[in-house]
């Protein structure tokens, strides 16, 4: 019987050593769990052909939406761990969706292995160009004078835009009015209007509106100025040590990856992500590189998770 045994387990490693020689033999399905043309998928196309150039084979995108990015989550957990389902997506379903619902139909913190944060880019508070507001002390003075008065939009309930505001109530002891949209267009097309007073949004989708002077930037939430709007102040200048917040994507695989094969994938997509003209794009977009270690992914994501609770709980978010 241990002989049994033995040549059992010798079988078992030497066929995942196989596996992970001949990897990729077939397709490599990249599921991305959002619709195609956002700041994820973006990132998953980018790194596709990359990924072809530095391991062979073929990479193919595939968009799964739904439930917020928990369907594609799902489907990615379900997958076999050999390699050929890559689950590339921003935070929401890894530390805030879990949080939303009661059953998301996977365990973010169990069901995956963490092969690399990719990138992170921090959210910009802005006002329309006509707003009074013209600093982030004047947007303060009005929140303490007019209670739940002040509006706040999101792209909806649960967003990255939502959470970075209400952690920012949270943070400074005030309140404003939490005005939820249906995406993330109809909600600048009312900021660009004058219809809501304010918002949390990614860099990269602020800083056109910023930049042609529709919009006014207060703060921004990175631990240090973006070279991109190096006027605006970080929220850490202004005192608010507790508002710094960054929306990242990264690249996970279902639970059990071989171990070899994730060396290979982490590596791989730090050094696409490092391509000289990649690396600038993803720059000029507002986008820095991360590119960290499965262990350091695995701690983040645990903090993040805890993070991200804490703030839902304290403000009583539901999902829609």
């Amino acid at each position: 019987m241990k002989r049994l045994i033995t040549t059992l387990t010798l079988s078992l490693v030497a066929c995942g050593a196989a596996i992970a020689q001949t990897w990729p033999a077939r397709p490599v399905t990249m599921l991305v769990p959002f619709p195609p043309g956002g700041s994820t998928d973006m990132i998953a196309r980018t790194l596709g052909p990359k990924l072809q150039e530095k391991l062979g084979g073929t990479f193919i995108v595939e968009n799964k939406p739904g439930a917020g990015g928990m369907l594609g989550a799902g489907l990615a957990k379900r997958a076999a761990p050999d390699g050929y389902t890559l689950f590339v997506s921003s935070l929401g379903p890894f530390v805030i969706g879990p949080h939303l619902v009661k059953s998301a139909g996977y365990d973010a913190l169990k069901d995956f292995d963490y092969i690399t944060v990719a990138v992170q880019a921090p959210n910009v508070l802005a006002v329309p160009a006509a707003s009074p507001y013209k600093n982030l002390a004047d947007l303060m003075s009005d929140l303490k004078a007019r209670p739940d008065k002040v509006t706040f939009a999101s792209a909806g309930n649960g967003t990255s835009d939502h959470l970075t505001a209400e952690l920012f109530w949270q943070e400074t002891g005030t309140k404003g009015v939490h005005v939820p949209y249906k995406g993330g267009a109809p909600a600048m097309s009312d900021l660009l209007g004058g219809q809501v007073d304010s918002t949390f949004m990614n860099i990269n989708t602020g800083l056109p509106n910023i930049k042609a002077g529709k919009l006014r930037a207060l703060a921004i939430t990175s631990s240090k100025r973006s070279p991109l709007l190096p006027d605006v102040p970080t929220m850490e200048e202004l005192g608010y040590k507790g508002v710094t917040v960054y929306s990242w994507q990264a690249i996970a695989a279902p639970k059990g990856m071989p171990s070899d094969i994730k060396g290979k994938l982490r590596e791989a997509i730090v050094s696409g992500l490092n391509d000289p003209q990649i690396k600038q794009r993803l720059l000029d977009l507002g986008f820095e590189i991360v590119g960290n270690t499965p262990e350091q992914f695995t701690a983040f994501q645990a903090s993040e998770f805890a993070r991200w609770k804490k703030v839902i709980q304290l403000g009583h978010i539901m999902a829609d």
